[in-house]
Protein backbone atom coordinates (compact mmCIF):
# COMPACT_ATOMS: atom_id res chain seq x y z
CA UNK A 1 0.00 0.00 0.00
CA UNK A 2 1.16 3.43 -0.79
CA UNK A 3 0.11 7.05 0.23
CA UNK A 4 -1.94 8.59 -2.10
CA UNK A 5 0.55 10.51 -5.18
CA UNK A 6 0.43 13.86 -5.25
CA UNK A 7 -1.34 16.05 -7.57
CA UNK A 8 1.09 18.52 -9.87
CA UNK A 9 -1.54 20.29 -10.57
CA UNK A 10 -3.02 20.20 -7.11
CA UNK A 11 -0.23 20.07 -4.27
CA UNK A 12 2.74 22.13 -4.31
CA UNK A 13 5.93 22.44 -1.64
CA UNK A 14 7.98 24.71 -0.56
CA UNK A 15 11.92 24.33 0.09
CA UNK A 16 13.77 26.96 1.46
CA UNK A 17 17.72 27.25 1.46
CA UNK A 18 19.57 29.00 3.77
CA UNK A 19 23.08 29.34 2.84
CA UNK A 20 24.73 30.21 5.99
CA UNK A 21 27.07 27.92 7.93
CA UNK A 22 29.34 28.92 10.99
CA UNK A 23 31.84 26.09 9.87
CA UNK A 24 32.12 25.07 6.00
CA UNK A 25 32.99 21.05 6.67
CA UNK A 26 35.36 19.91 4.61
CA UNK A 27 32.87 16.82 3.50
CA UNK A 28 29.95 19.77 2.07
CA UNK A 29 29.84 20.42 -1.20
CA UNK A 30 26.20 21.87 -1.12
CA UNK A 31 25.56 25.99 -1.94
CA UNK A 32 27.11 27.51 1.34
CA UNK A 33 29.21 30.07 3.04
CA UNK A 34 30.45 31.36 6.52
CA UNK A 35 27.87 32.93 8.81
CA UNK A 36 30.14 35.39 9.40
CA UNK A 37 29.50 39.20 9.76
CA UNK A 38 26.65 39.04 6.95
CA UNK A 39 23.79 40.43 9.08
CA UNK A 40 22.34 43.09 6.89
CA UNK A 41 22.79 40.52 3.89
CA UNK A 42 20.68 38.18 5.38
CA UNK A 43 18.15 40.20 6.04
CA UNK A 44 17.93 41.52 2.37
CA UNK A 45 17.96 37.29 1.71
CA UNK A 46 14.74 36.87 3.73
CA UNK A 47 12.98 39.88 1.88
CA UNK A 48 14.17 38.60 -1.09
CA UNK A 49 12.81 34.95 -0.18
CA UNK A 50 9.33 36.64 0.65
CA UNK A 51 9.56 38.59 -2.69
CA UNK A 52 10.50 35.24 -4.59
CA UNK A 53 7.43 33.44 -3.11
CA UNK A 54 5.16 36.18 -3.98
CA UNK A 55 6.44 35.65 -7.62
CA UNK A 56 6.72 32.23 -7.62
CA UNK A 57 3.36 31.87 -6.22
CA UNK A 58 1.54 34.42 -8.76
CA UNK A 59 3.00 32.44 -11.44
CA UNK A 60 1.41 28.60 -10.68
CA UNK A 61 -1.84 29.93 -9.09
CA UNK A 62 -3.86 28.65 -6.49
CA UNK A 63 -2.18 25.19 -4.78
CA UNK A 64 -2.71 23.17 -1.91
CA UNK A 65 0.34 23.10 0.48
CA UNK A 66 1.83 19.81 0.79
CA UNK A 67 4.94 20.44 2.70
CA UNK A 68 7.61 22.76 3.99
CA UNK A 69 11.36 21.90 4.48
CA UNK A 70 13.95 24.85 5.45
CA UNK A 71 17.29 23.30 4.44
CA UNK A 72 20.60 24.89 4.17
CA UNK A 73 23.40 25.82 5.13
CA UNK A 74 22.32 25.88 8.91
CA UNK A 75 18.10 26.95 8.92
CA UNK A 76 19.03 27.25 12.26
CA UNK A 77 20.76 30.20 12.21
CA UNK A 78 18.12 31.93 11.37
CA UNK A 79 16.23 34.49 13.25
CA UNK A 80 13.05 32.52 14.30
CA UNK A 81 11.37 35.37 13.48
CA UNK A 82 11.97 35.11 9.90
CA UNK A 83 11.67 31.62 9.81
CA UNK A 84 8.10 32.69 11.50
CA UNK A 85 7.74 35.47 8.77
CA UNK A 86 8.34 32.83 5.95
CA UNK A 87 6.15 30.16 7.39
CA UNK A 88 3.01 32.96 7.50
CA UNK A 89 3.98 33.74 4.18
CA UNK A 90 3.84 30.16 2.46
CA UNK A 91 0.67 29.56 4.51
CA UNK A 92 -0.94 32.55 3.08
CA UNK A 93 -0.02 32.04 -0.50
CA UNK A 94 -0.92 28.25 -0.74
CA UNK A 95 -4.18 26.71 1.59
CA UNK A 96 -3.44 23.69 3.17
CA UNK A 97 -5.77 21.08 4.18
CA UNK A 98 -5.16 19.50 7.44
CA UNK A 99 -1.69 19.23 9.22
CA UNK A 100 1.29 20.60 7.68
CA UNK A 101 4.42 19.07 8.02
CA UNK A 102 7.45 21.95 8.60
CA UNK A 103 10.70 21.02 9.10
CA UNK A 104 13.95 22.47 9.64
CA UNK A 105 17.53 21.14 9.61
CA UNK A 106 19.52 22.56 12.46
CA UNK A 107 23.19 21.68 14.29
CA UNK A 108 23.62 20.89 17.78
CA UNK A 109 25.38 23.76 18.40
CA UNK A 110 22.44 26.02 18.35
CA UNK A 111 20.71 23.93 20.72
CA UNK A 112 18.86 26.38 23.35
CA UNK A 113 16.31 25.63 24.96
CA UNK A 114 14.30 29.20 24.09
CA UNK A 115 15.84 28.66 20.33
CA UNK A 116 13.90 25.32 19.90
CA UNK A 117 10.34 26.45 22.10
CA UNK A 118 10.84 29.66 19.61
CA UNK A 119 11.20 27.71 16.50
CA UNK A 120 8.54 25.25 17.35
CA UNK A 121 6.13 28.16 18.32
CA UNK A 122 6.96 29.94 14.43
CA UNK A 123 5.35 26.64 13.02
CA UNK A 124 8.13 24.40 12.86
CA UNK A 125 7.14 20.85 13.93
CA UNK A 126 9.52 18.38 12.66
CA UNK A 127 13.57 19.31 13.41
CA UNK A 128 16.12 17.51 11.71
CA UNK A 129 19.36 17.39 13.56
CA UNK A 130 22.77 16.87 11.94
CA UNK A 131 24.87 15.16 14.54
CA UNK A 132 26.93 13.16 12.02
CA UNK A 133 28.02 10.93 14.53
CA UNK A 134 28.09 10.61 18.35
CA UNK A 135 31.87 9.53 18.64
CA UNK A 136 34.41 12.91 18.97
CA UNK A 137 36.79 11.19 16.97
CA UNK A 138 34.60 10.90 14.09
CA UNK A 139 33.33 14.38 14.35
CA UNK A 140 36.77 15.70 14.86
CA UNK A 141 37.82 14.03 11.47
CA UNK A 142 34.17 15.31 9.82
CA UNK A 143 35.23 19.16 10.85
CA UNK A 144 32.22 19.66 13.30
CA UNK A 145 32.07 22.09 15.62
CA UNK A 146 30.39 20.25 17.93
CA UNK A 147 31.29 16.92 20.57
CA UNK A 148 29.51 14.13 21.29
CA UNK A 149 28.27 15.25 24.81
CA UNK A 150 26.74 18.39 23.35
CA UNK A 151 25.01 16.37 20.19
CA UNK A 152 23.28 14.81 23.31
CA UNK A 153 22.08 17.47 25.59
CA UNK A 154 20.77 19.12 22.06
CA UNK A 155 19.12 16.16 21.67
CA UNK A 156 17.19 16.19 24.63
CA UNK A 157 16.58 19.99 24.28
CA UNK A 158 15.35 19.19 20.97
CA UNK A 159 13.10 15.99 22.32
CA UNK A 160 11.52 18.76 24.96
CA UNK A 161 10.45 21.13 21.55
CA UNK A 162 9.17 18.41 19.18
CA UNK A 163 7.56 15.27 18.74
CA UNK A 164 9.33 14.42 15.01
CA UNK A 165 12.73 14.76 15.63
CA UNK A 166 15.06 12.87 12.59
CA UNK A 167 18.90 12.19 12.89
CA UNK A 168 21.64 12.48 10.51
CA UNK A 169 24.52 10.26 10.75
CA UNK A 170 27.34 9.29 8.32
CA UNK A 171 29.37 6.18 8.01
CA UNK A 172 32.25 5.03 6.00
CA UNK A 173 34.81 7.16 7.10
CA UNK A 174 38.47 5.62 6.55
CA UNK A 175 39.13 2.42 8.98
CA UNK A 176 35.28 1.99 10.30
CA UNK A 177 34.26 -1.34 11.16
CA UNK A 178 30.65 -2.78 11.06
CA UNK A 179 31.14 -3.68 14.62
CA UNK A 180 31.43 0.01 14.88
CA UNK A 181 28.81 1.19 13.24
CA UNK A 182 25.89 -0.77 14.47
CA UNK A 183 27.11 0.22 17.92
CA UNK A 184 26.87 3.82 16.40
CA UNK A 185 23.26 3.06 14.77
CA UNK A 186 22.08 1.54 17.98
CA UNK A 187 23.34 4.27 20.40
CA UNK A 188 21.81 7.00 17.80
CA UNK A 189 18.53 4.48 17.79
CA UNK A 190 18.44 4.49 21.55
CA UNK A 191 18.38 8.13 21.79
CA UNK A 192 14.77 8.13 20.80
CA UNK A 193 14.56 8.92 16.93
CA UNK A 194 11.47 8.25 14.66
CA UNK A 195 13.62 8.98 11.61
CA UNK A 196 17.01 8.08 10.77
CA UNK A 197 19.19 9.61 7.62
CA UNK A 198 22.02 7.23 7.45
CA UNK A 199 24.56 8.66 4.46
CA UNK A 200 27.71 7.16 2.91
CA UNK A 201 30.68 9.55 2.92
CA UNK A 202 30.82 10.96 -0.39
CA UNK A 203 34.01 12.20 -1.50
CA UNK A 204 33.65 15.38 -3.67
CA UNK A 205 36.21 16.72 -5.70
CA UNK A 206 35.86 20.31 -4.89
CA UNK A 207 35.65 19.71 -1.28
CA UNK A 208 38.91 19.63 1.06
CA UNK A 209 38.30 15.89 1.48
CA UNK A 210 37.99 15.56 -2.25
CA UNK A 211 41.48 17.05 -2.33
CA UNK A 212 43.24 15.31 0.09
CA UNK A 213 41.56 11.99 -1.41
CA UNK A 214 43.55 13.34 -4.55
CA UNK A 215 46.70 13.88 -2.39
CA UNK A 216 46.53 10.36 -0.83
CA UNK A 217 45.95 11.28 2.42
CA UNK A 218 42.45 10.51 2.70
CA UNK A 219 41.39 6.39 1.93
CA UNK A 220 37.73 5.59 1.75
CA UNK A 221 36.78 1.98 2.66
CA UNK A 222 36.96 0.22 -0.60
CA UNK A 223 33.80 -0.81 -2.17
CA UNK A 224 33.76 -4.18 -0.40
CA UNK A 225 34.20 -2.45 2.71
CA UNK A 226 31.61 0.07 1.80
CA UNK A 227 29.26 -2.50 0.77
CA UNK A 228 29.66 -4.21 4.45
CA UNK A 229 28.61 -1.05 6.12
CA UNK A 230 25.80 -0.65 3.94
CA UNK A 231 24.50 -4.08 5.01
CA UNK A 232 25.08 -3.34 8.50
CA UNK A 233 22.83 -0.37 8.43
CA UNK A 234 20.17 -2.28 6.82
CA UNK A 235 20.31 -5.07 9.17
CA UNK A 236 20.17 -3.04 12.42
CA UNK A 237 17.97 -0.23 11.44
CA UNK A 238 15.30 -3.18 10.22
CA UNK A 239 16.45 -5.37 13.28
CA UNK A 240 15.16 -2.19 15.88
CA UNK A 241 11.80 -1.65 14.03
CA UNK A 242 12.90 0.75 11.35
CA UNK A 243 11.85 0.23 7.30
CA UNK A 244 14.45 1.90 4.50
CA UNK A 245 11.49 3.36 2.83
CA UNK A 246 14.08 5.01 0.63
CA UNK A 247 17.54 4.47 -0.20
CA UNK A 248 19.48 6.79 2.47
CA UNK A 249 15.91 7.24 4.98
CA UNK A 250 14.44 4.72 7.68
CA UNK A 251 11.07 5.67 9.67
CA UNK A 252 9.79 3.75 12.81
CA UNK A 253 6.05 3.34 11.01
CA UNK A 254 4.35 5.29 8.30
CA UNK A 255 3.64 8.45 10.09
CA UNK A 256 7.41 8.99 10.91
CA UNK A 257 8.62 9.47 7.30
CA UNK A 258 9.75 12.63 5.93
CA UNK A 259 6.34 13.39 3.82
CA UNK A 260 8.56 16.72 2.27
CA UNK A 261 10.52 14.12 0.65
CA UNK A 262 8.04 11.73 0.19
CA UNK A 263 6.56 14.79 -1.76
CA UNK A 264 9.48 15.19 -3.64
CA UNK A 265 10.37 11.27 -4.97
CA UNK A 266 6.46 10.69 -5.92
CA UNK A 267 7.56 13.74 -8.79
CA UNK A 268 5.36 15.72 -6.49
CA UNK A 269 5.67 19.79 -7.57
CA UNK A 270 7.98 21.87 -5.47
CA UNK A 271 8.93 25.17 -5.36
CA UNK A 272 12.90 26.67 -4.46
CA UNK A 273 13.40 29.57 -2.41
CA UNK A 274 16.80 31.06 -1.35
CA UNK A 275 20.07 31.19 -3.35
CA UNK A 276 20.78 27.94 -5.54
CA UNK A 277 17.82 26.36 -4.55
CA UNK A 278 15.68 23.76 -6.81
CA UNK A 279 12.41 23.66 -7.82
CA UNK A 280 10.17 21.38 -10.39
CA UNK A 281 6.70 22.81 -11.13
CA UNK A 282 4.05 22.02 -13.29
CA UNK A 283 3.55 25.02 -16.09
CA UNK A 284 1.09 24.89 -18.98
CA UNK A 285 0.71 21.40 -18.40
CA UNK A 286 4.78 20.62 -18.50
CA UNK A 287 7.32 19.56 -15.89
CA UNK A 288 9.50 22.99 -15.47
CA UNK A 289 12.79 22.14 -13.70
CA UNK A 290 14.20 25.39 -12.23
CA UNK A 291 17.27 26.77 -10.06
CA UNK A 292 17.72 30.28 -8.63
CA UNK A 293 21.00 32.20 -8.53
CA UNK A 294 23.50 30.52 -6.62
CA UNK A 295 25.39 33.97 -5.43
CA UNK A 296 23.63 35.17 -2.36
CA UNK A 297 24.04 38.36 -3.64
CA UNK A 298 23.15 37.63 -7.17
CA UNK A 299 19.83 35.61 -6.11
CA UNK A 300 18.74 38.87 -4.05
CA UNK A 301 19.54 41.05 -7.39
CA UNK A 302 17.54 38.86 -9.71
CA UNK A 303 14.66 38.79 -7.88
CA UNK A 304 14.47 42.11 -7.36
CA UNK A 305 14.84 42.56 -11.42
CA UNK A 306 11.65 39.62 -11.90
CA UNK A 307 14.56 37.06 -12.64
CA UNK A 308 13.94 34.53 -10.02
CA UNK A 309 15.90 31.54 -11.77
CA UNK A 310 18.96 31.74 -13.27
CA UNK A 311 18.41 28.63 -15.02
CA UNK A 312 14.99 27.28 -16.22
CA UNK A 313 13.92 24.19 -18.58
CA UNK A 314 10.75 22.58 -20.02
CA UNK A 315 11.18 18.99 -19.43
CA UNK A 316 10.79 16.88 -22.55
CA UNK A 317 8.34 14.00 -21.59
CA UNK A 318 10.76 11.77 -21.82
CA UNK A 319 12.95 13.51 -19.47
CA UNK A 320 10.16 13.84 -16.99
CA UNK A 321 10.05 10.15 -17.19
CA UNK A 322 13.67 9.48 -16.61
CA UNK A 323 13.04 11.71 -13.86
CA UNK A 324 10.41 10.09 -12.12
CA UNK A 325 12.33 6.56 -12.62
CA UNK A 326 15.35 8.29 -10.60
CA UNK A 327 13.42 9.10 -7.64
CA UNK A 328 10.63 6.90 -7.39
CA UNK A 329 13.28 3.70 -7.43
CA UNK A 330 15.54 5.44 -4.40
CA UNK A 331 12.25 4.76 -2.79
CA UNK A 332 10.17 1.12 -1.40
CA UNK A 333 7.17 2.06 -2.84
CA UNK A 334 8.91 2.05 -6.47
CA UNK A 335 7.94 3.90 -9.46
CA UNK A 336 4.72 3.55 -11.84
CA UNK A 337 4.73 0.53 -14.45
CA UNK A 338 3.24 3.24 -16.76
CA UNK A 339 6.62 5.45 -16.74
CA UNK A 340 9.14 2.57 -17.93
CA UNK A 341 6.40 1.51 -20.41
CA UNK A 342 6.23 5.08 -22.36
CA UNK A 343 10.00 4.68 -22.18
CA UNK A 344 10.08 1.10 -23.75
CA UNK A 345 12.24 -0.61 -20.94
CA UNK A 346 9.96 -3.64 -20.93
CA UNK A 347 12.81 -5.32 -21.73
CA UNK A 348 15.25 -4.42 -19.39
CA UNK A 349 12.64 -4.42 -16.84
CA UNK A 350 12.36 -7.97 -17.47
CA UNK A 351 15.91 -8.87 -17.45
CA UNK A 352 16.25 -7.32 -14.31
CA UNK A 353 13.27 -9.09 -12.52
CA UNK A 354 14.92 -12.17 -13.80
CA UNK A 355 18.06 -11.37 -12.10
CA UNK A 356 16.40 -10.49 -8.54
CA UNK A 357 17.18 -6.69 -9.31
CA UNK A 358 13.66 -5.75 -9.42
CA UNK A 359 10.23 -6.98 -9.10
CA UNK A 360 6.59 -5.80 -9.82
CA UNK A 361 3.91 -4.72 -6.84
CA UNK A 362 0.73 -4.15 -8.54
CA UNK A 363 0.83 -1.54 -11.03
CA UNK A 364 4.45 -0.75 -10.07
CA UNK A 365 8.12 -1.33 -10.05
CA UNK A 366 10.62 -1.61 -7.22
CA UNK A 367 13.84 -2.05 -6.85
CA UNK A 368 14.40 -5.07 -4.12
CA UNK A 369 16.95 -5.92 -1.06
CA UNK A 370 19.36 -6.92 -4.09
CA UNK A 371 19.11 -3.86 -6.33
CA UNK A 372 18.98 -1.34 -3.94
CA UNK A 373 22.71 -1.48 -3.00
CA UNK A 374 23.76 -1.33 -6.90
CA UNK A 375 20.59 1.42 -7.44
CA UNK A 376 23.72 3.40 -9.73
CA UNK A 377 23.92 0.29 -12.13
CA UNK A 378 20.56 -0.87 -12.04
CA UNK A 379 19.12 2.73 -12.90
CA UNK A 380 22.09 3.19 -15.69
CA UNK A 381 20.79 -0.38 -16.98
CA UNK A 382 17.20 0.64 -17.20
CA UNK A 383 17.72 4.24 -18.78
CA UNK A 384 20.86 4.07 -20.86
Amino acid sequence: MTDPVPDPGTDVAVYVHWPYCVRICPYCDFNVVRDRGRTAQQADLVEAILSDLDAQAARIGPRRLASIFFGGGTPSLMRTDDVARVIAAIRTRFAAEGPVEITLEANPTDAESAHFDALAQAGVNRLSLGVQSLDDTALRFLGRNHGAAEALRAIVLAGRAFERLSIDLIYALPGQTPGDWAEALRDAVDLGFEHVSPYQLTIEPTTAFGRAHTRGSLVPPDDDAAAALYETTQAVLEGTGFEAYEVSNHARGRTARSAHNLHVWRGGDYLGLGPGAHGRLTLDGARTASVAHRGIDDYVAGVAAGETWAEVETLSAVSADEERVLLGLRTVEGVESAVLDRLDRGAAVAALAADGFVERRGDRIAATATGRPVLDALLRTLLT
